[in-house]
């Protein structure tokens, strides 16, 4: 049974990232739609800083104005950020040591046979990855039974394993994922870790109730076997990047490729956003950037066009946004997960009144 009562707001003034995400203190209880944060990184491989991201966005988040023409005012009825789950931070600060140990003696040797301790120790993060799993998709039944809509905030790119598992379970497979991102993130267990960021869509399309389509957009960095996997299953349609953009220079429009994007993807659709799939200069901290992505706007019609085909988003997750670590006080990466969270927050929440 919902809970959700209507936020008191004025909608002149916002205050300060203290007073709640976009500066709008909004309480649980009275919020429609219900951020989780996934402060993890543990299987990063390249840059750190993930587990950051929802900090980050938060902090940087009410500089935004928040009228979208031609969108009525979705945050009034409630976008709330969850209160943190303390166990997550821990395992993430218990176990990333101990995948870097791994990730080390893998690029000395290339296994573990000099270092058999290590397998241990693969276990253990690994067993941490089941476990917050467990803890996101738990929250997600919690929140759902309330009656609420539902993202993530990462975190590297596993951690929206749960709420993606809780989509598949909700809707029986009956839906799709629209995947936009530099990479695959279709390869089996990297570096041995079950739940490595770059396997979260094997993981997905493993799922017992997997989506019926998974439709990848802006890919441009990818091993030869997850080429191989993507082109041999059915489910999966790829928009790679340089695909993209020969079209574009062909003289094609890109409200032509959106088309097909959206013509790919079911009537259901869950989006999950690696920052990455951007270009380089919209994310320059993030973990693992590559040149060539979308533009700002690129993302922003293409996340409108899938509500204006008539589809419905039944959840999203939003990853891979790092602070600058050398200038903390520098909010760029922050600034622009705010808008694209608050752009998939407002179309989500259009989608659902249709």
């Amino acid at each position: 049974m919902s809970t959700t009562s209507t936020p008191q707001f004025d909608p002149a003034l916002t205050g300060s990232a203290d007073d709640g995400i976009f500066g709008i203190a909004t309480t649980v209880d009275e919020a429609a739609l219900v951020y989780i944060p996934v402060p993890w990184e543990v299987t990063t491989s390249y840059g750190s800083g993930a587990s950051g991201g929802p900090e980050a966005i938060l902090r940087a988040s009410p500089q935004l104005d928040l009228y979208l023409r031609g969108l009525a005012n979705h945050y009034q009825k409630g976008f709330h950020l969850d209160a943190a789950n303390p166990e997550i931070s821990d395992l993430n600060t218990s176990c990333k040591p101990l995948a870097e140990a791994i990730q080390s003696e893998l690029e000395s040797n290339g296994n573990l046979a000099a270092a058999p301790e290590l397998e241990a120790q693969r276990q253990q993060v690994n067993a941490a990855s089941h476990r917050l799993n467990d803890l996101v998709y738990q929250r997600c039944r919690e929140l759902d039974a309330e009656g609420k809509h539902l993202a993530a905030i990462g975190g590297d790119h596993s951690s929206p394993y749960g709420l993606i598992r809780f989509v598949a379970d909700k809707y029986r497979g009956d839906f799709g994922v629209l995947h936009i991102d530099a990479h695959h993130d279709l390869r089996d267990a990297y570096q041995g870790f079950e739940f490595s960021h770059a396997s979260i869509m094997h993981n997905i399309l493993a799922l017992a109730n997997g989506p019926s389509r998974l439709v990848q957009v802006g890919i441009r960095d990818f091993s030869e076997a997850e080429a191989e996997l993507a082109a041999g299953d059915e489910r999966v349609a790829v928009f790679y990047d340089e695909d993209i953009k020969v079209r574009l220079y062909g003289g094609a429009t890109f409200a032509d490729i959106v088309r097909d994007i959206v013509e790919a993807l079911p009537r259901r659709v869950y989006i999950s956003f690696d920052i990455d799939g951007l270009k380089p200069e919209l994310c320059p901290a993030t973990g693992t950037p590559v040149a060539g992505g979308l533009d700002f706007e690129q993302a922003r019609y293409l996340i409108a066009a899938v509500v204006n085909s008539g589809r419905r988003i039944v959840g999203f997750d939003l990853c891979e946004v790092c602070p600058n670590p050398r200038y903390p006080e520098d909010e760029w990466d922050g600034n622009v997960g705010a808008r694209i969270l608050f752009l998939l927050s407002s179309w989500m929440m259009e989608s659902q009144g249709r």
